[in-house]
């Protein structure tokens, strides 16, 4: 028996969430739907421009989210980052264990990282993110004895840029390569991918055993349609999941490929959507569910966690999941 369902790896970050409209975007420089790195003193700019208009803030980061949805699914999940010795890092890590989540977190002199979260009309989100502490992560931060104590590996593309955060990350699908866990990576962000597409290719070759991507995500990685993409990318790992929003999910696992389908929903802030993806279609996965199932819960939290603002459903999962179970 392993110790955890999932070792996540990722960027602690305090989520700020506002409403925009489409030409506020553009006058910030920010391209819709996509992420932005800003430094602190942009961040600051924008924190000053959004103070009365935010809606809620939250723990986040999306192997975060992750690994949170796991847990609250009835999953067994740890979590590696670091934090900064302030209010939201305390916020932060306190966040986690009520949430079920075994922190491995470090401190840090540096503030704990944050993302405006810019919701438009069309329930779309841009991101401004400071990632300020999460930028320290090292390898001396990762436990060996811990990944392998794991089912899988999960760590999120954003980790996969700055050059010390990749060397950690790479570092640690080293131990889960040699300890027979299974690696997940989610490839995050069409601009991230634009930036490193050659690196992740060979990363996806080298050490991954499955791929979350969303539609765009998935042509800019591969240049191809959905279901070609989907096929190109399964070439490399076991299991390829291309996300395609209201019209499902199509999945390809050991040469089998698997369409299913969306849940209906009334959605208002897409984000998180993908993070509780992931977490339900690994939590079938750990459980050994067939992937039709694994993708069916994946779709049915999806489409709760868009009805609200914000990437953390706060009701209780497990009877959901029960609910779910029984149609």
């Amino acid at each position: 028996m392993k110790k955890y369902d999932i070792y996540a790896i990722g960027s602690p970050l305090m989520d700020i969430f506002t409403e925009t409209g489409h030409e506020n975007l553009a006058a910030l420089s920010l391209k819709k739907g996509e992420m932005h790195l800003v430094n602190e003193e942009h961040s600051i700019r924008l924190t000053e421009g959004i103070k009365d208009k935010v809606i809620k803030t939250s723990p986040g980061g999306s192997a975060v989210n992750v690994a949170v949805g796991l847990a609250k699914l009835g999953g067994k999940s740890a979590f590696c980052g670091v934090i900064g010795h302030d209010e939201h890092g305390n916020s932060f890590e306190n966040d986690l264990v009520k949430d079920g989540i075994i922190p491995h977190v470090t401190r840090n002199n540096r503030k704990t990282g944050h993302v405006i979260t810019f919701i438009t009309d069309d329930s779309e989100r841009t991101f401004a993110t400071h990632l300020g502490a999460a930028l320290e992560l090292r390898k001396e931060h990762i436990r060996e004895e811990e990944i392998a104590e794991s089912k899988i590996l999960h760590i999120e593309a954003y980790m996969l840029e700055d050059p010390a955060l990749k060397e950690a990350c790479i570092h640690a699908m080293d131990i889960a390569k040699k300890n027979n866990v299974k690696v997940s990576l989610d490839l995050s962000d069409p601009a991230l991918i634009r930036r490193n597409l050659e690196d992740f290719k060979k990363i996806i070759r080298d050490y991954t055993d499955i791929v979350f991507a969303n539609e765009e995500e998935a042509k800019t990685f591969t240049g191809l349609e959905p279901e070609e993409a989907l096929h190109k990318i399964a070439e490399e790992v076991e299991t390829a999941v291309v996300k395609l929003g209201d019209k499902g999910s199509i999945i390809k696992h050991k040469g089998n490929t698997h369409k299913v389908n969306a849940f209906k929903a009334n959605a208002v802030d897409t984000t998180g959507a993908g993070d509780i993806f992931a977490a339900g279609f690994l939590y079938g996965l750990c459980k050994d569910y067939d992937i039709e199932k694994c993708g069916k819960i994946g779709s049915y939290f999806g489409a709760k966690v868009v009805e609200q603002v914000g990437a953390r459903l706060e009701h209780d999962l497990k009877k959901e999941l029960d609910k779910l179970n029984e149609t």
